[in-house]
C-alpha cells in the first residue's frame, strides 16, 4: 500500500472500510462526458462532433487491467470519436448510447461474474445516480453536480476531463502497492502496444 500517496486524502485515511473496498475492486466503470471529457460539446463546420480526451486517463485505463481491474465504459452518448478512443484504449466492455445505465451495469456484472460490491463507478451527473448505490465505491470529479457529490463515496481532486480516470487508478492502485511498483508496467516498451 502506498501510504504516502493515500495520506494526501485525509478522508480516505480515516476510512479503513473504504480502503478495504478499494483493495477488493475487480471492475471500474466510467461515464464519459463530464468524467473522461470536460463536458463540452464541440462541432466542426460540417457538424461532426469532436471530443477531447486526456492522455493521462488513457494510461490509467490501460494500466488497471494489467493489475486485475477490468475497465468498462457506460455512456449516454455515442459518436465516432468516442468509439475510436475506446478502441485505441482496448476497452472491451463499452456501452455507448445507454440511457438505462443501471440495466447496463447489471448486465455487465452478470456477464463478468463480478460482485457489484467489488465494482466502482465514476460519474458526474444525476443519471449516474442510477448506478452509484449498486457499487462498493463510487467516485465523482470535483466539479460533479452537487447531488452526485452528496451521494458518492469519494469526490476526486480532478475536474472533468483533467485526469479523472488517472486519479481513480492512482487511488485504487495505491490501496494495493506503491505507485512506483504499479507504474513499473507502464514504463515498459510493450505497454503502449494494443
Amino acid at each position: 500500500m502506498d501510504v504516502d500517496f493515500l495520506a494526501s486524502y485525509p478522508s480516505l485515511m480515516a476510512a479503513d472500510a473504504l480502503k478495504s473496498k478499494l483493495a477488493e475492486l475487480q471492475l471500474v466503470v466510467f461515464d464519459v462526458d463530464g468524467v473522461l471529457t470536460d463536458s463540452g460539446l464541440l462541432y466542426s463546420a460540417s457538424g461532426e462532433e469532436v471530443k477531447r480526451f486526456n492522455v493521462k486517463d488513457g494510461v490509467a485505463m490501460k494500466l488497471l487491467p494489467k493489475w486485475g481491474v477490468t475497465v468498462a465504459v457506460i455512456t449516454a452518448k455515442d459518436s465516432a470519436p468516442l468509439r475510436r478512443r475506446m478502441e485505441d484504449l482496448g476497452v472491451k466492455h463499452f456501452y455507448p448510447g445507454c440511457h438505462d445505465k443501471a440495466a447496463a451495469f447489471d448486465e455487465l456484472v452478470d456477464k463478468l461474474a463480478v460482485n457489484p460490491l467489488h465494482s466502482a463507478y465514476v460519474g458526474d451527473d444525476v443519471i449516474d445516480l442510477q448506478v452509484m448505490p449498486k457499487v462498493g465505491v463510487s467516485f465523482c470529479p470535483s466539479d460533479a453536480h452537487i447531488l452526485v457529490q452528496r451521494h458518492c463515496h469519494f469526490v476526486l481532486n480532478q475536474a472533468a476531463g483533467q485526469g479523472v480516470a488517472r486519479e481513480v487508478a492512482d487511488v485504487i492502485l495505491a490501496s494495493r502497492m506503491t505507485l512506483e511498483d504499479a507504474y513499473a508496467l507502464a514504463q515498459k516498451p510493450e505497454f503502449e502496444k494494443k
